[in-house]
C-alpha cells in the first residue's frame, strides 16, 4: 500500500475523492484557453482584466475559471507552483514556504529574495494574501473547499492546479495555459527531455543503472514508485529502477522497518530527507550492519540529496537539479 507523495508534517491532505480526481488535470490542459471574453460582464475591476480581457480556463479539478488575458500579480501556494511561474520568466507577487520548510525552498532562494512570503505551503494566511493584491492565484493540489473559498472570494481567479495522481509536466502545462504561455510551457519541457536524454547518454558505464529513490522518515526508509516525480527524471535519463521498485505509481510505500531495508538497494541509492527528525533517524541507521551491508553502500553509491527537491510533486526547475545530481554522482563514480 501507498501513501500520497505529499507529505505535509504540519497540515495532513485531506481525504481525496479518487474518482473526481482521475484525468482533471488534463482538463487543465485540454479544456483551457478555448473561451476568450473582455471583462464587460466580470465582478473583478482588476486592471489587468480591464485592459486585456480574460479568459476561461479549466482547472485541475473541471471547474471553468476566468482569469486575465495576461495576470500581472500571481501568488503560488506550493513550490510547484512557484517553480512554474518562474520557469516561465514570471515573478509572482507572493509565494509559500517550502514543504517541511519555514521558508522559501532553498533551490529558488536566489529567485524569490524580495518577494512575500504569504504563509506556509498551502496554508496561506489569508491578509497577506489580501495585501498581495492578486489578480491570479495557484493553488497547487488543495483540498480544502473553505479556504478555496475564502480565495476565491479574494480573486475568482484562483486555480487548483494539480490532480493527486498528475505528473509535473501535466500541471506545468496547465499553468502555462492559464499564464497564456503554453508555448512556452511546451518548449521548457522540450528543453529539459532533450537536455535529460543527453545527460543520461553521457553517463558512460553507469548508462542504464538502477537507481534507488528514497526518502528516509523519523520512523524508517520508503522508496518512491517510478511515476514519482525524481524517479520520473531517472526515466526520462534511460536509468531504470531495482525490480522491488518497479511499480507504476507516483506516491512512496510506507515508512520499512529495518529487516526489510534490503528493498531500498540498487546500484546506485539517492537519499533525502524532509525534517530534522528524518535527518537524524538517517545518520542513526547509518552506522547500523543492515545499512552498511547494503549493495550501494559497499560500492560507495549511496548519495544524500536536497528532499526539498527530490522528494517533493517537482516542477521544471527541480527537474533539472534532480539531473545535475544524478550526472555529478554517476559521473564522479563507477
Amino acid at each position: 500500500m501507498t501513501t500520497p507523495n505529499r507529505l505535509l508534517p504540519f497540515a495532513p491532505r485531506r481525504a481525496v475523492q479518487v474518482l473526481a480526481a482521475v484525468g482533471a488535470a488534463a482538463l487543465l490542459v485540454t479544456g483551457c484557453g478555448s473561451d476568450s471574453d473582455k471583462g464587460s460582464d466580470g465582478k473583478s475591476d482588476n486592471a489587468s482584466e480591464a485592459s486585456g480581457g480574460t479568459r476561461t480556463v479549466k482547472d485541475a479539478t473541471g471547474t471553468a475559471v476566468k482569469v486575465p488575458a495576461n495576470p500581472k500579480r500571481i501568488v503560488t501556494l506550493t513550490q510547484e507552483d512557484l517553480d512554474a511561474v518562474l520557469a516561465l520568466g514570471v515573478k509572482p507577487v507572493g509565494i509559500t514556504n517550502g514543504q517541511g520548510l519555514s521558508k522559501p525552498p532553498a533551490y529558488l532562494a536566489d529567485k524569490v529574495k524580495d518577494i512575500n512570503v504569504v504563509g506556509n505551503l498551502l496554508q496561506p494566511v489569508m491578509d497577506k494574501v489580501v495585501a498581495a493584491k492578486p489578480d491570479l492565484i495557484l493553488a497547487g493540489d488543495m483540498q480544502d473547499e473553505q479556504m478555496l473559498k475564502q480565495l476565491r472570494e479574494i480573486t475568482p481567479a484562483t486555480l487548483v492546479t494539480m490532480a493527486p495522481t498528475d505528473d509535473w509536466k501535466l500541471s506545468f502545462r496547465g499553468i502555462g495555459n492559464a499564464l497564456n504561455k503554453i508555448n512556452d510551457a511546451n518548449k521548457v519541457i522540450g528543453d529539459y527531455e532533450a537536455k535529460a536524454k543527453k545527460a543520461g547518454e553521457g553517463l558512460g558505464d553507469n548508462k542504464g543503472a538502477e537507481v534507488s529513490i528514497v526518502r528516509w522518515n523519523p520512523d524508517g526508509p520508503s522508496w518512491m514508485e517510478k511515476k514519482q516525480f525524481a524517479s520520473g527524471v531517472a526515466l526520462d535519463m534511460g536509468l531504470k529502477r531495482p525490480k522491488t521498485q518497479d511499480k507504476d505509481g507516483n506516491a512512496h510505500t510506507p515508512a520499512l522497518s529495518l529487516e526489510k531495508i534490503n528493498e531500498i538497494d540498487g546500484d546506485w541509492l539517492f537519499l533525502s530527507t524532509l525534517t530534522s527528525d528524518g535527518e537524524k533517524a538517517l545518520k542513526d541507521v547509518q552506522e547500523k550492519p543492515a545499512y552498511k551491508d547494503l549493495g550501494a553502500v559497499k560500492k560507495n553509491h549511496a548519495v544524500t540529496v536536497n528532499g526539498s527537491v527530490w522528494s517533493t510533486r517537482g516542477g521544471p526547475i527541480a527537474s533539472t537539479v534532480v539531473v545535475d545530481d544524478i550526472v555529478k554522482a554517476l559521473s564522479a563514480k563507477s
